[in-house]
Parts: C-alpha cells; structure tokens; sequence
C-alpha cells in the first residue's frame, strides 16, 4: 500500500465500515465480449484483488490486483509468472470491475465466480515488494493487526504461491498451487514468519525475496475488530479445526477457504452464493487446480456463529473466513423484499427476479388451487409447504445462486408469483438448527429480538408450522385457521438468540428445524397488532410511501393467514388475497384493504373480517 493511501487510511479511521463494503462474492454469465460487474466493492479508490474462476470448464483462477495493475495477472493453480493480457480485468471501478472478452474470465454463456477484497485496515491488504536476498528482512504493511494468513507470489518468474498460516507450527507453510501437506522449512525466517501489526519477515527463499525479484503478498486480518457501528465486529478469521470440531466464529460466515495440514489434500474454496452447507448443495473450487466446480468431498455445516466440517475425518485443518453480510440495517424496503412474476424479466433464469441478492422466497400460482411454498438459501433445493404439516421436499429448479433473484427456470407464467425476501439486521433472519428436546437456546444475527418468529421441522412431516408474536400470549399455526391457544414455546426472546423448550414443533429431539425471524425496521417494516372497530381503520406502520405487503391473522378467533401486495394490487378498489393456511386461489372481489402513505387500512367485510369490533389481530407489514 502506498504512502498516499496511508493517508487516506488514517483520515478515514473513524468512518464505519461493514464487510459488504469490502468483500463480495459475483456470480456472472459470461458474454464473450466486455462486461462491467457492480458489485459496490470501491476497488478504484481504495484498492484490492479480484479473484475469478469458471464453474464450468477446466480454466484458471485468475488474479488480478490494483497494486500491479488491470490485465496484469496470476493464475493460483500453476507457478507461471505474472502475465499481461489486458482483456481480463480492465478496468478496478468504483463499484466493481470490468472484464474483457479472455476465456478464462468471459467465455460466452458460461458460469464464472469472483471474489473481491477491497483493501481495509482489520480486513485485507495488498503488498507489493522488490526482494533483496536478505533473510530477516522485514516488509511493511498497512492492515493495522497482526496478520493472520499471509500468501507470497513471486510476480517476475516461476515459484510456488507462498502461506504463512497462524495456525501452522512454526517453520511450516503451505502452498495455493499445490495439495502437498504443511511443508516443514527447517528453519526460521525462511519463508514467510513473525508478522507484526506493522510487519512481517521474509527470509532468503526465492518463492519469497530473491535478489532483483517481485513479489506480490495478501494479507489477511484475523479477529481484529473494526468493522459495525462501534468498530468492534470481527468480519475475518484465520483459524485450525481437528476431527470436526465446532469452529465458533461469532457470526455465520459466507465465505471459507480450508486446506488439511497433514496429509495431502486440495484446498476448497466455497461461498453462500454457490452453496456453502451441506444442505445447499455445497459447491467448492479448489485454488490449486483448474478443475470446473464439483460437490466437495468433504462438507461443512453452516450456522449463525461459525460452522463445523462433516464427512472430513479427524485430520487438522487451517481455514480463512469471512463474514455473511449484509451489517447495515436496510432503510428502504426495495433492498429486502419484491414481489415479481414468473419470467417478467429477462434475461432467465433467474426466474423470478428481486433486484437484490434473495435468501428466502414464496412461491405458487394465485388463480387455481395450490400450494405456497417455501425455500431459502440456507436450506438448498428443498421446500416446504405453509397449509400443510409435511416434510421438506426436494425440487431441482429450486436454486439461490443468482444475484438478483431465484429459481432456475426460463419459462413465463403470468400466474406464478414469488416474493422474496432479503436477511438484513433488523428486518429478517433465518436460522436452521437440530432439536434437543430440552430447552436450548438458539443464536440469530437478527440484531434485535424479533417479533414475529415462524418455525417448522424440516424432518418431521406431524409437527405444525409454529408461530409466535411477543404482541400475543399465545401462540398460533401457520397451517390452519385456528386462534391462538397455543403454548408459546420461545421465552426468552432476545437480540441475540431465541430459547425454545422441547415441544416437537419447534424443538424436537434430532429433528432438524428452520426458523424465519421478522421485526420492526424503521421505514422498511412493521410487525404490530391492533384491535378491531368494525369501521375502516388505519394501521400507521410510520412509513412514507404506503405497504407494498401486508400479512395478517386474527388471534382471539379463527381467520386466515390473509396476505396482499402491491403487485397484484393494493389499492382503493378490490385487492385479491390469498391465504398461507390454504391451497384455494386468491380471492379477487372484495376490499378489504385499502392504501394509506403512511401503512395501510383495513375495512371491516364478512369475506375476511380483518377488522371485527374488539377482534385481535397481529400483522406484518413492508414498505
């Protein structure tokens, strides 16, 4: 990093930084011409690596960074030099990158993945440097902390890609280009060691500090804080595993890359867009070979504090990991939650298309008879059904890894409506977990305790859907009409984690469960409740432009599960509704609802009694 941005790293020492600021994980379809991926990572003005590799076909990993600048690159997977083709990156933007038409980053129609690390103190650097033959010498960095992996590239000829791990014994290392097992050198200061908050030391090797060589070296932060509102949030962590057991992070990564230490093994690199659970197909690239995307042999399980590997053996493990985004607390509802029809836009797939990175979504056909389903990133192509108590199933169309929307279908249907949801602090979360059957506690990234929680067992095809809203004593089920009589089973309900007793719907012994989370988001959402007039009522959520969704149920009687939306229209006339609870199609001749700036109101007709003198409700409502 240069003097200049030291600078301007110390200058901007107090702003608040998120780690969707810094990293980003871009699916692209190539075009086989030029493309500009926007992916809002400021690599023109603050410098970085782009890191790109097909799915599809066996070529390179491509590296490409701003100290050495666009079309300059190194592949992981070989020894080679550096090499200048300036038709891969082309361009380091302001809010991504752009490519050229090379194949190896742009072949026509076929699947790419890049990686972004933008520079940031506590997260990511890039050093470049001139070798000396000097053992001990010492290179400067600016990532503020001790660095926690460290990997080398002599940029001017051939050599091995360099690691330097924390986790490592001291005189090992590793190698990107190869599977070999943690290499002992022998003896200090050979490679790559004793890495300060400032430094770290190279010795005379040549993979490291020939005389008249160029190297280029990644840093990488380890748990050095920095980030979120108070600059205390970790997003990076280099770390060691064996024999499989839990790696807590402190937050759900999105991001990891894993290499075994004692025997050799490819490293795999995977990431929540392509699958990062075993439970989402889990997709892994490895870095040392060329090889198009395969299953990993080995699987990870994912939860909202960290991961832990399954099928790997009792073997050690060092990995990378950041963390799942986004921090920032959404203000406007457009960036978390849409509502589109089948292929209404193009090109497809996705098939139903958000605008924004998609987590969770609804989906079904509102003019005959059918079911609402339910699927999610965490939870892969699997679904689940809302009128009904049954099992998750599987659908192969069901897939997440788009970056503005979902499911892998070309076709269009008109009557096919999806809505899609974003997690987002403050808004919606969504965790899966294993019942107990005693009482356990279950950690969220929500931020806030959440007022709405709706739970289902994935494995289990008897135990209803759950549904608990602190606003409410008891609780409800989402597949039926019914009041809600129901034990709550969530107490307490905390910023944090919520705690469930061993009730089989939402805590049964070795049953697998999901759970979606929803609060009160200033300007974005409302989760409340109200109480009946018998005349038009309404409902101020505090937002400025009116509700695009509205979800509500009575609680002291039975009532649907009623939902509208702005897309098939909420408006001062008729406003077709569905039920979750129910398989019938919408009902398109009452109005029931009506618009208001500031929420939404509700009319009080037989068709749906939404708003019965002295009747409870509880509602969700988004901007």
């Amino acid at each position: 990093m240069s003097a200049l941005k030291f600078a301007a790293v110390g200058a901007a020492a107090a702003a608040v930084n998120y780690v969707e600021d810094v990293f980003s994980t871009y699916l692209y379809t190539g075009n086989g011409a030029t493309q500009t991926i926007t992916n809002g990572i400021d690599l023109a003005g603050n410098g970085g690596l782009v890191w790109i590799k097909d799915r599809d076909l066996g070529y390179n990993h491509i590296l490409v960074d701003t100290s050495r600048g666009q079309g300059k690159y190194l592949v992981s997977n070989l020894t080679a030099q550096e090499s200048g083709v300036s038709t891969t990156v082309t361009n380091f933007n302001a809010n991504g990158f752009s490519i050229g038409a090379t194949v190896e980053v742009n072949r026509s129609s076929f699947k790419y993945a890049s990686w972004s690390f933008r520079e940031q103190p506590k997260f990511f650097d890039v050093v470049t440097y001139t070798g000396n033959g000097v053992q001990g010498r010492q290179i400067s960095h600016a990532l503020e902390s001790t660095p926690g992996c460290i990997i080398v590239k002599c940029t001017s000829t051939t050599s091995n890609w360099t690691v330097y791990h924390r986790s490592l014994t001291t005189n090992y290392i590793l190698q990107l280009n190869s599977q070999t097992n943690a290499i002992n050198v022998g003896s200090p200061n050979v490679y790559v060691s004793a890495p300060t908050d400032t430094t770290f030391t190279v010795g005379n090797d040549s993979d490291v500090n020939a005389n008249g060589a160029t190297y280029v070296a990644y840093l990488f932060a380890h748990n050095a804080g920095g980030f979120g509102l108070t600059g205390t949030d970790n997003v990076i962590s280099c770390g060691s595993w064996t024999g499989g057991a839990p790696v807590v992070l402190g937050y759900e990564p999105q991001w990891v890359l894993i290499k075994k230490t004692s025997a050799a093994q490819s490293w795999f690199l995977m990431d929540n867009m392509r699958g990062l659970d075993v439970s989402q197909g889990e997709q892994a690239l490895s870095p040392n070979t060329n090889g198009a995307e395969p299953t990993a042999s080995g699987n990870l399980n994912i939860n909202s504090t960290g991961f832990q590997a399954v099928g790997l053996g009792a073997d050690p493990y060092i990995y990378i990991a950041i963390r799942r985004g986004p921090m920032k607390v959404p203000t406007v509802g457009t960036s978390v939650f849409a509502v589109d029809t089948e292929g209404q836009f193009s090109p497809k797939p996705p098939g139903h298309t958000s605008g924004f990175v998609t987590d969770m979504a609804w989906v079904r056909n509102v003019t005959t008879t059918n079911s609402m389903i339910v699927a999610s990133r965490l939870t892969g192509n699997k679904y689940l059904v809302t009128s009904s108590t049954a099992a998750e199933a599987s659908l192969a169309s069901i897939n997440f890894a788009y970056m503005n929307g979902w499911l892998n279908i070309s076709t269009t249907n008109p009557q096919y409506y999806s809505w899609m949801f974003r997690r987002a602090p403050g808004f919606f979360d969504e965790v899966c977990y294993t019942g107990t059957g005693t009482t356990q506690a279950i950690t969220h990234n929500l931020g806030i305790a959440p007022e709405l929680i709706i739970a289902k067992s994935r494995s289990s095809g008897t135990d209803y859907w759950s549904v608990q809203c602190p606003a409410v004593a008891n609780a409800g089920k989402l597949n039926t009409n019914d009041s809600f009589g129901f034990s709550a089973h969530w107490s307490p309900i905390t910023s944090t984690s919520i705690t469930g007793d061993g009730d089989g719907s939402t805590n049964g012994s070795a049953k697998t469960y999901v759970a979606y989370l929803f609060a009160t988001c200033a300007g974005v959402s409302k989760v409340g409740s109200y109480t009946g007039t018998g005349a038009a009522q309404t409902i101020n959520c505090g937002f400025t432009a009116g509700s695009r969704f509205v979800l509500i149920k009575r609680t002291d009687s039975t009532g649907d599960w009623y939902i509208w939306d702005s897309a098939r229209g909420i408006v001062a006339g008729n406003d077709p509704h569905l039920s979750l609870n129910s398989t019938a199609a919408e009902v398109t001749t009452d109005d029931s609802v009506d618009t208001d700036s500031s929420g939404f109101i509700v009319n009080q007709l037989a068709a749906t009694n939404i708003n019965v003198s002295a009747a409870s409700y509880i509602f969700l409502a988004i901007s």
